[in-house]
């Protein structure tokens, strides 16, 4: 009997409080709501996916069914769901999926929409994304800022901004296999310079030698933590004068090198440095061996920027030695069939390559055309990615260090601002709804004049000494890399 009582209580306290809208008018369709998170697949560790309704409405409200409780949330325009009950549903309904049902009242009648549902896949995404946040402009900035989020939470604070030197371009940051401990970013202004970060030790290089054409530029670390490998570029902006497009980015020059942090030289082959070719955007594999990068015939620039067409390459790497191999690999052929490719990005796992490809050039960002493609390294076949592509640019993405999810950057809201999606992948290359990074106002997205830029997915917290860079700076002292002998060389 008392179990019985007990069990009777439990079914009391679940749906006793929940009261919804009577003599509601029950709709075909479901709610048009903003972002579009309706079928969306989810990491069990997310954020609460905080949405408004697009039609204006005088009231709305949400119950959210899981697998053993549900609760309600009301609001206006929009809702703001409970952190704790979020959290709590999520964990319980994990390889399951959450049921939305959405009420709206509109001038004193109410809708009852068709349910959708989130998928909440068990796999957790990492805890922290690092970003850029950016104006959309082309030379001239004030505030800017390398940002970190916490993807639990609505928990947002800078990791480093240039209030340090006012006025100053902070770019290309990049972690070594997601650790908060090993990181890089540049500072373009007078007595700037790459600025290393591994635990504790913070320093900062000069890499401009005799034998490169730039200080480094776009950076990937190999996952033995001993090297980084940079392209070196000679970059340009051209203006269109069209409003259909607005920019393009182009290289007059482009190597790629391999910085040995150890022994602070740079390392390179023929195949990266030749300049009958430009070479840029490395990338490590998991295992350390193979240095893929975009590789594609000098033409004149700026002259002939649209006949630039990035083939995707690889070459063999020996992190014993920081030797090359002797045999260039072409991964996917782009130029074959009058298309480029950039951005390439290994999943943790080694089992897929994602890159975006675009008609021509390798800042895709400017380029309505560009989409994400994933190449499955196993037999060699690629695909594009028609379950996140939009007719609006997708651009960089990188991967969550479990190689379960991927963040993506995409334009497709107002061709303008970039924002961050993320979208979930299984082992056999199935890709998921994405969804727009949460936010916990609905119009976060609507009202910020900034785009999010590089976003990466990081496994705690950065911490950085700020004191110690702000000494760097402003003493002026940098660690000057050495050019050496095996540049241009080192086959094995």
């Amino acid at each position: 009997m008392k179990s019985r009582i007990l069990l009777i209580s439990i079914v009391i306290l679940l749906v006793g409080c929940i009261s919804l809208p009577e003599n509601a008018e029950v709709v075909d369709s479901q709610p048009r709501i903003y972002p579009d998170y309706l079928q969306a697949e989810i990491p069990v560790n997310i954020a609460p996916l905080n949405f408004k309704m697009v039609e204006k409405c005088q009231q709305m409200v949400v119950l959210f069914t899981g697998k053993n409780s549900r609760f309600q949330v009301s609001g206006k325009q929009k809702i703001e769901i409970p952190l704790s009950k979020w959290r709590k549903m999520l964990a319980e309904s994990k390889d399951d999926s959450v049921k939305v049902q959405v009420f709206a009242s509109f001038e004193g009648k109410w809708k009852q929409y068709q349910p959708f549902a989130f998928y909440v896949r068990p796999e957790p995404v990492d805890p922290y994304l690092a970003y850029r946040l950016i104006a959309p402009g082309y030379v001239v900035w004030s505030k800017m800022g390398i940002y970190q989020r916490n993807l639990t939470n609505f928990e947002q604070e800078a990791i480093i901004t240039n209030s340090l030197v006012p006025g100053a371009c902070m770019n290309c940051h990049a972690f070594r296999q997601n650790s908060a401990d090993s990181m890089i970013f540049h500072l373009r202004v007078p007595n700037g310079g790459t600025v290393l970060l591994q635990g504790d030790v913070v320093e900062k290089l000069a890499t401009k030698t005799d034998q490169t054409i730039s200080n480094f530029v776009y950076p990937y670390w190999h996952p033995g933590g001993d090297y980084i490998a940079f392209s070196v570029n000679n970059i340009s902006q051209v203006f269109h004068a069209t409003a259909q497009k607005r920019i393009e980015v182009v290289d007059a020059k482009s190597d790629i090198i391999v910085y040995d942090i150890r022994n602070n030289k740079v390392l390179t082959c023929d195949f990266l440095t030749t300049p009958d070719f430009f070479e840029t955007f490395p990338a490590f594999t998991p295992n350390g061996k193979n240095l893929v990068f975009c590789r594609a015939e000098a033409r004149e620039t700026p002259g002939q920027y649209d006949s630039i067409k990035y083939n995707l390459c690889a070459v063999a790497f020996d992190p014993a030695t920081g030797h090359f191999g002797n045999r260039l690999d072409t991964l996917v052929a782009a130029a074959a069939f009058n298309k480029s490719v950039s951005f390439p990005r290994v999943s943790p796992d080694g089992k897929y390559l994602m890159f975006t490809l675009s008609d021509y050039g390798n800042f895709s960002i400017w380029h309505n055309e560009a989409d994400l493609y994933l190449l499955n390294l196993s037999d060699k076949t690629y695909r594009a990615l028609d379950e996140v592509n939009s007719p609006r640019t997708e651009s960089y993405h990188s991967w969550s260090s479990n190689s379960r999810w991927f963040v993506f950057s995409s334009r497709r809201d107002d061709g303008l601002y970039t924002r961050p999606y993320l979208s979930y992948v299984d082992e056999t290359g199935r890709i998921g709804k994405p969804f727009m990074l949460p936010q916990k106002d609905p119009d976060f997205y609507t009202d910020l004049m900034e785009s999010f830029n590089i976003p990466e997915f990081v496994k705690g917290e950065v911490n950085i000494n700020s004191n110690a860079i702000e000494r760097l700076l402003y003493q002026g002292v940098s660690k000057q890399v050495e050019a050496t002998n095996e540049l241009g060389s080192g086959h094995y």
